[in-house]
């Protein structure tokens, strides 16, 4: 009996043992079928695992919750919570499919903690699955497709603090909005804060964020490409945003161009939101935007019918018309109470709008919108109101339609950071130009003279026109090629006359314009800017070089325009804009993979072959740099700009020029590569310049930090490791050349005059050398043959040297002299007589380390 009990005992224990074991497996699941359930340490995983869901908490084993977060990603981030309000308070819980086909959460005492509140009786085979997109489904085991039509429950219904790409914010547009994100409490605590995102269906439809019922910010209302008040140039390069608008609801998504783009926003418990992009070289979140983005994102800070202008001091000023309410309380910037009308509106014929353009539309709360009228129809439904205060475009894709209208006060309006879009602002014809009546009867006494002297200013306007274009055509026409003369009347309507909208960019010769031909044809108008240092000689050059270029990689000018002190040059339209657009911006620059960049340096350098060698005449750019390098539809480049090129005979290899500007090739390499601009580059750890910092890393055997944050083919890298240790040696020989007023440039974009020499050189932005109050001065040393420098130094073949600081204090005075004896290009950083003390071995020490890196040893 006793044998027998031992064994009964022994049986338990084993029995108890193994449920032990069993329950304390954790297992990774792709799906969960029906009565089938996850427990603490279970996860479930994506099917390219790229998101992970489970039981998680903050450190407190007292508050679990069931929630999913990247699964490739070291730091544990959480996009989605499902019971946030609901934590539980052990590790027993389980989340299960039931029979009724909801998805549950129960908690050691199997009561429900957490429920789908699904009802899917009709299907049998459910299952739960999460999607790569982060949204976890109970859709029909038996259907195949992913879309949300066939899904019985998502997660993506349900938004946290989190948007991710393929979720929806939806607004019902009678109800009002009922999938919206809702900030957590705190950082480590998921339920519900006080503020949301979420679209407002009160007039016009628009993103507000908002704590409480107190709108904080407004991301502004949809106008055909984004929200009226979201920067476009920081997030059109990667994201592709939509909207769906009908009768019954409005809805919001948007989707990364690349699916190896790894992005989210979050909205914070403070309301404001952030979008955040994944580096996996720097393994962390970076952030790429941030709303409110300034002062003036804050809603109606300037009240009632002022605008916001970031760029100007004040920041608030009423429109045009209008008056601040309380005159001293402006003048303290205090803007309560905002700006009233001077002149009423009489609804009279008579009225008129002011533009604005360029602007962040207002709130919409109070407007009236058809998707049907034009802008002209717009103002005349207007002027018919006495309450309507404004009008603009709903949609301004394809040249703007839809009506969209205000009524009574303007309220939130502000310059837009970057684009923006029209507005027009009602007020009394009495408003409008208080110049008018002068000005009529001034015309109407200086008529006559006015016409003569018109008559007088369009003879010689038009004589000096020909004779302008005489002489800078003159050999071209010798030769047989020029340019087209377009008419200029034609090229201010094809850019809407020069309108804002139509700016896609600004250097130093003046702003570029998008236009479109008659025929549709699209086309880039850069128009000579009358306070630009590249005047008259600029344009005349780049014409005339520009009618004899024809290659693929270079940018084809189609023609120019004069009218009186006016000129344009013409171009094919590049829609990919310049590399420095993309290379130089953390989001854009992820569509270029390094096989990419490798193709544009490969165009860059096929047309520089062709100027440098190939073309009729062999022309130096002298203004190479990022930003004249465009790029086209395909993203293939073309070099643009030849305001500063030179050009030289077919048998002439080099000339002198007063001028050197612009970047070399090398170092355009360099920033392509590194997706680093040279010009602003300090090496945080030694101060040091993009080619520095380079050459440093090449030394170091650690090229691979200087490539840009992208996605790469290893094998093609492999390859093209030598491309850094090239440029860098050819760029630190002719570095120099550009700290002399007049350099010499020859027939290579990479070359200045050979002249074997020695050169003292202040390397910029340089550190301090310990114990020394001189900034590190660094001697280069390019010997001439055959030239004693004494101590029995008769003789060094071509080599360079340098030498930190507190190495050059070293060298004698003497020496110094006997170095600027030999050679007549010693630029003198400053008088430094005191430094050079005691003795220098220049014969035992040339092998010692520089101050940017080690350099090759003689």
């Amino acid at each position: 009996m006793e044998n027998h009990n031992k064994v009964v005992v022994l049986m338990v224990y084993t029995f108890f043992f193994c449920s032990m074991l069993t329950f304390s497996k954790q297992n990774t699941l792709t799906t969960i079928a029906r009565n089938q359930f996850m427990q603490y340490g279970d996860k479930l995983v994506s099917a390219a695992g790229v998101f992970e869901a489970g039981f998680f908490d903050f450190g407190d084993p007292q508050r679990q919750y069931f929630g999913i977060w990247y699964k490739r990603i070291s730091q544990r981030t959480y996009v989605w919570v499902a019971n946030r309000n609901t934590p539980l308070q052990n590790s027993t819980a389980m989340l299960k499919l039931n029979d009724q086909g909801s998805l549950v959460i129960l908690d050691g005492s199997k009561g429900i903690i957490w429920s789908s509140n699904s009802s899917i009786n009709v299907v049998k085979l459910a299952v739960v699955q999460l999607l790569d997109s982060g949204n976890l489904v109970v859709k029909d085991a038996n259907s195949r497709s992913g879309e949300s039509e066939d899904f019985l429950w998502e997660s993506f219904d349900y938004p946290g603090n989190t948007f991710l790409p393929g979720m929806k914010l939806k607004s019902n547009l009678v109800t009002g909005p009922y999938r919206y994100l809702i900030s957590w409490r705190n950082s480590e605590d998921p339920a519900e804060g006080e503020c949301s995102d979420k679209i407002d269906t009160h007039g016009y439809p628009q993103l507000v964020t908002a704590k409480g019922a107190i709108i904080l910010y407004r991301a502004g209302s949809w106008n055909g490409f984004l929200f009226t008040g979201v920067s476009w140039q920081k997030l059109h390069g990667f994201l592709n945003f939509s909207v769906v608008f009908n009768d019954k609801e409005f809805s919001y998504q948007y989707e990364t161009m690349n699916s190896s783009i790894i992005t989210r926003m979050v909205l914070d418990q403070d309301g404001n939101s952030q979008r955040f992009l994944w580096s996996d070289r720097k393994q962390i979140w970076e952030v790429i935007t941030t709303r409110p983005v300034d002062q003036c994102d804050e809603y109606a800070l300037c009240d009632i019918n002022s605008n916001c202008n970031i760029n100007g001091f004040p920041v608030c000023e009423c429109l045009k018309g209008f008056m601040p309410k309380f005159q001293t309380r402006w003048k303290l910037s205090n803007w309560a109470g905002g700006c009233v009308r001077k002149t009423h509106l009489n609804c009279l014929p008579g009225d008129g709008f002011y533009k604005y353009t360029s602007m962040k539309l207002p709130d919409t709360s109070s407007s009236w919108f058809d998707t049907n009228l034009s802008l002209e129809g717009c103002k005349k439904i207007c002027l018919k109101n006495c309450s309507c205060t404004a009008y603009a475009n709903l949609d301004i894709r394809d040249g703007g339609s839809g009506c969209l209208l205000w009524f009574n006060n303007i309220v939130d309006l502000r310059k837009h950071p970057d684009q923006g879009q029209d507005i027009y602002i009602r007020l009394a014809s009495s408003e409008l130009d208080h110049t008018k009546m002068h000005a009529g009867i001034l015309v109407g006494v200086v008529a006559f003279i006015t016409g003569l002297t018109l008559i007088v200013m369009v003879t010689s306007a038009y004589r000096k026109k020909l004779g302008c274009i005489r002489k800078i055509f003159h050999k071209e026409k010798e030769d047989g090629d020029s340019a087209t003369i377009f008419d200029f009347s034609i090229m201010a309507s094809a850019t809407n006359h020069f309108s804002n909208r139509n700016k896609i960019g600004e250097g130093g010769f003046g702003p570029v314009y998008m236009g479109t031909m008659v025929d549709g044809r699209e086309i880039a108008v850069k128009r000579l800017s009358k306070t630009s240092g590249q005047g008259t000689e600029e344009f005349k050059n780049e014409v005339k070089l520009m009618a004899t270029l024809q290659h693929r990689n270079l940018v084809k000018l189609l023609g120019c325009s004069f009218q009186q002190d006016e000129k344009l040059l013409i171009y094919e339209f590049m829609p990919n804009r310049s590399l420095d657009y993309f290379i130089f911006d953390t989001m854009r620059s992820k569509l270029l993979d390094w096989t990419k960049r490798l193709e544009i340096i490969d165009g860059i350098a096929r047309g520089l072959l062709y100027l440098h060698q190939d073309s009729t005449l062999r022309i130096v750019h002298r203004d190479l740099k990022t930003s004249n390098i465009l790029l086209d539809i395909d993203m293939i480049p073309k070099i643009s700009d030849f305001g500063l090129a030179r050009s030289f005979m077919g048998d002439q290899a080099e000339a002198n020029t007063n001028r050197v500007m612009g970047t070399y090739f090398g170092v355009v390499v360099l920033e392509i590569i590194s997706g680093k601009k040279n010009s602003g580059f300090s090496d945080p750890l030694h101060r040091l310049n993009l080619l520095g910092y380079a050459w440093r890393l090449w030394i170091e055997e650690k090229p691979e930090e200087l490539i840009a944050d992208i996605l790469y083919d290893e094998a093609i890298l492999n390859n093209q490791r030598s491309i850094p240790a090239k440029q860098i040696k050819s760029d630190h020989r002719k570095v120099d050349a550009k700290e002399s007023e007049k350099g010499t440039t020859s027939v290579s974009e990479e070359n200045v005059t050979r002249k074997d020499s020695y050169l003292v050189n202040k390397q910029q932005s340089a550190p301090q050398h310990k114990g020394s109050n001189l900034p590190s001065v660094c001697l280069r040393v390019d010997p001439l043959p055959r030239k004693k420098i004494g101590n029995g130094h008769s003789r060094y073949p071509k080599r360079r040297l340098m030498m930190k600081a507190h190495q050059l204090m070293k060298v004698p005075l003497k020496k110094l002299r006997q170095i600027a004896e030999v050679s007549k290009e010693v630029t003198y950083v400053r008088d430094r007589s005191q430094a050079f003390e005691g003795s220098y071995d220049l014969q035992k020490d040339r092998t010692q380390a520089i101050a940017i890196g080690q350099l090759v040893r003689p």
